[in-house]
């Protein structure tokens, strides 16, 4: 990090004196009263009035009828995931998963947690690649998935970085060939899509919906998730599940596997206490996105990008990508990585080193899962079909990997809602100068 400090295409620049973190909790004020009362009310366990509370204010914000509070974002993306196996396939057998025996169509760039659950329920993740105007799931490759695999029934479908994807046109191809649509809007609370013309939160778009409030999520609770739902019957049964599937008996008695997955009421009241400041944190969010654009426009690089006409995003992280004649050399490993300083040109670990080396947190784009060591051998499928193999040692050129080139190209850059314009200036500053 010396390498930074002391050079002089770095001079007059300090080091931030607290750290610039990538995105931290806000916190208010409000969150101690409801932890405090739960604690003096002696609610504190998985059941309480701030459970309550968030469950109700959540769905009325979202506009769905029932949300069922849930320990983390994960607990909430496994119950749509298990529900929608047992939709399709049945109910399974205790030692075995709903999705057993079943391919399932997944967003290719985004967290684990968005595909593991398939895992969990001994289904088989099929990758769908990415497309570069949203950086979420392209539609064009989605239809293809479904020619080269038709009896596939069920599809993951993440909201990168708190932007909406192309969900008009993943659902009517969805809808074509009678699937159904986990969402997982983990990132994207309070971030709008106009579908049919009407303007609807993400997290009322798939046919079984998750958020998430971990600790660096738009509002948070330090953990916790829930799973949205208009439907009583699957809203009880994900209560139900989530409780160790206890039945009506007066001992515990248990007809399926169950889990301990319920929201606790403690964290239920750092929750409450974030929701009055979810637009304001969005609103927080999108300046910061704003001044990135705007500050770095003279670089040859561009921001995570968005359907202006038909999307709202909550701007939760504000990313770049640089333009790939503006590539400096650049190599990584499984877990280290190699780049060559090249004047007027750089790279995402140079950028994110130089704010590192200023206290401020940057973070690598997510890794594709097609790309992930537990996921190489799953099938990945872009808009030219399979592409796995695509390379030829006869015939010059290779597959389309928009996923792997995003990861190559982009990195994630401060976006803490705390962080001041003037801090922002410096953060700036010092991407101009990686480029010098």
């Amino acid at each position: 990090m010396d390498r930074f400090i002391n050079n002089p295409a770095f001079e007059g620049i300090e080091p931030f004196e607290s750290k610039l973190w990538l995105s931290s909790p806000t916190m208010h004020g409000d969150e101690q009263k409801w932890v405090d009362e739960a604690i003096q009310t002696n609610w504190v366990s998985t059941v309480g009035p701030n459970i309550d509370e968030v469950e109700q204010q959540i769905a009325e914000y979202v506009g769905v009828k029932y949300a069922v509070g849930l320990s983390c974002g994960t607990s909430a993306l496994h119950m749509a995931t298990k529900l929608a196996g047992e939709k399709l396939y049945g109910q399974a057998k205790p030692n075995q998963g709903t999705l057993q025996g079943h391919k399932v169509f997944c967003s290719d760039c985004t967290f684990d947690a968005s595909i593991n659950p398939v895992a969990y329920e001994d289904g088989e993740a099929v990758f769908i690649d990415t497309e570069y105007d949203t950086w979420n799931m392209n539609p064009e490759a989605l239809e293809k998935a479904f020619e080269i695999y038709p009896d596939v029934k069920l599809v993951i479908i993440a909201h990168l970085y708190g932007t909406p994807g192309r969900m008009q046109e993943i659902k009517e191809i969805c809808d074509r060939h009678g699937a159904l649509i986990v969402e997982d809007a983990a990132e994207s609370l309070g971030a709008k899509y106009r579908l049919n013309g009407q303007w609807v939160e993400t997290g009322t778009l798939g046919n079984y919906n998750a958020i998430s409030f971990n600790g660096n999520k738009i509002i948070t609770g330090s953990a916790g998730g829930m799973f949205l739902t208009n439907s009583q019957e699957d809203a009880e049964k994900v209560r139900k599940w989530s409780t160790q599937s206890r039945e009506d008996a007066p001992w515990y008695q248990h007809e399926e596997i169950g889990y301990n997955y319920r929201m606790s009421n403690i964290i239920a009241g750092v929750i409450r206490g974030q929701i009055p400041y979810l637009d304001e944190h969005i609103a927080q969010k999108k300046a910061i996105w704003e001044r990135y654009e705007k500050g770095l426009d003279d670089l040859p690089v561009s921001m995570n990008p968005w359907d202006r006409k038909n999307a709202q995003p909550n701007f939760w992280l504000s990313c770049i990508l640089i333009d790939k004649y503006a590539m400096a050399p650049s190599v990584r490993g499984e877990k280290d990585y190699l780049y060559k300083s090249v004047s007027g040109k750089s790279s995402p670990h140079e950028i994110l080193e130089a704010l590192a080396a200023f206290n401020a947190e940057g973070r690598p784009i997510w890794k594709p899962m097609h790309m992930q060591p537990i996921y190489r051998m799953n099938p990945f499928i872009t808009v030219e079909g399979n592409g796995r193999a695509r390379s030829n040692a006869y015939i010059e050129g290779g597959g389309i990997d928009v996923g792997a080139d995003i990861f190559r190209r982009g990195l994630c850059l401060p976006s803490d809602n705390k962080m001041t314009p003037e801090q922002q200036d410096i953060v700036i500053d010092i991407i101009h100068r990686c480029f010098k």
